[in-house]
């Protein structure tokens, strides 16, 4: 234990005695000053294992780099950053290798068609190399290449016939598809194109309006947005209101709200909305039912009119924010309701 001194005692020492008791300071404070070094490094590695990313393989050259562009984040060099991932990955795990699987290319491609393009000698070429009748030809090398056709861009002309009657001049039409937007440029292949691109592969419409520019077609973004909500109001709404009646069906439903931000609303004011997901239990595997809905608020009765007929167990997050308003949607939907377990739904 280091010994104290007063003011008194220190007012009595040498000047020998002073400066040995400084030199013995700070020597201790240097030892001390480097343990509280090494705890702080041990610490600092503890949280990174802890709560840091599992790879931090990127330095500033192989950042990714992004931009925002019309409210979308683009990246940029993602292919490099993320190859260079995965090379430091490689290089820092040896894995062990695998087993060439015989026959894996044939099961690739059997089911793709095959089109023969063949690469052969003219005779005049032949005679020239090999002299008159001095060949014979082998069995020919073959080899495989994917081919792929970028998109093609046609307009359909569909002719129907028209006929008049003679007698009661009444008119008749020759049967034909019918309209996705009648009046409108827009084709089922198309919309499907628009809407796989925009929501299954995360394109925001201002790409697809460039791309479509390269094949020469001039579709503008709100050409494309309005089409889709048409699209989703006459057709796709069906689909979601079966939906919503079949989820009834099951006895357990899973909900939360997340904001959004919207720059237009005319309900109400402010741009902080809420998206609100409700799909089935975990227990139900391969028959997932997964709806969302947006609403202006968070308040309870956008649960309460959305699951009215729901007769089971509605299980939500718990916290203060919710619970006032989950316990009244519980006394509906379950008939009887009993304090949450926190440790069950934090």
């Amino acid at each position: 234990m280091a010994m104290e001194y007063t003011e008194e005692q220190l007012n009595k020492l040498n000047k020998a005695t002073i400066v040995q008791l400084f030199l013995a300071q700070q020597s201790q404070l240097t030892d001390i000053d480097n343990k509280l070094q090494l705890v702080l490094e041990q610490l600092a590695v503890m949280n990174n294992h802890r709560f840091g990313k599992s790879s931090e393989k990127l330095d500033t050259d192989n950042q990714i780099a992004f931009l925002e562009v019309d409210g979308e984040i683009v990246f940029f060099n993602e292919a490099e950053a993320v190859a260079s991932i995965t090379d430091y990955e490689e290089a820092d795990t040896v894995k062990p290798r695998a087993k060439k699987v015989k026959g894996k290319r044939a099961e690739d491609l059997k089911d793709l068609p095959i089109i023969p393009v063949s690469h052969m000698i003219s005779e005049s070429e032949l005679i020239a190399e090999f002299g008159e009748n001095g060949w014979y030809q082998l069995e020919d090398e073959i080899y495989n290449r994917y081919k792929f056709t970028p998109a093609k861009v046609e307009v359909e002309e569909h002719h129907v016939g028209v006929y008049k009657s003679k007698k009661d001049h009444h008119f008749k039409k020759a049967e034909h598809p019918g309209y996705l937007l009648r009046n409108s440029l827009v084709s089922e292949s198309l919309e499907a194109a628009i809407i796989n691109a925009k929501y299954v592969n995360a394109v925001p419409l201002y790409r697809q309006e460039q791309e479509f520019e390269r094949y020469g077609l001039h579709i503008t973004r709100g050409e494309m947005a309005h089409w889709t909500i048409l699209c989703a109001e006459r057709y796709l709404s069906i689909l979601y209101d079966y939906l919503h009646k079949k989820m009834y069906d099951y006895h357990v439903l899973q909900t939360d709200e997340t904001p959004v931000r919207v720059t237009k609303e005319n309900r109400t004011t402010g741009d902080k909305h809420y998206m609100w997901v409700y799909r089935t239990g975990r227990l139900n595997a391969g028959k997932h039912i997964v709806l969302y809905e947006y609403q202006p608020s968070r308040n309870a009765s956008h649960p309460r009119r959305f699951l009215k007929d729901f007769k089971g167990i509605c299980v939500t997050e718990y916290s203060c924010a919710v619970k006032p308003q989950f316990r009244k949607i519980g006394n509906r939907l379950s008939g009887t309701w009993e304090p949450p377990n926190a440790s069950l739904l934090a």
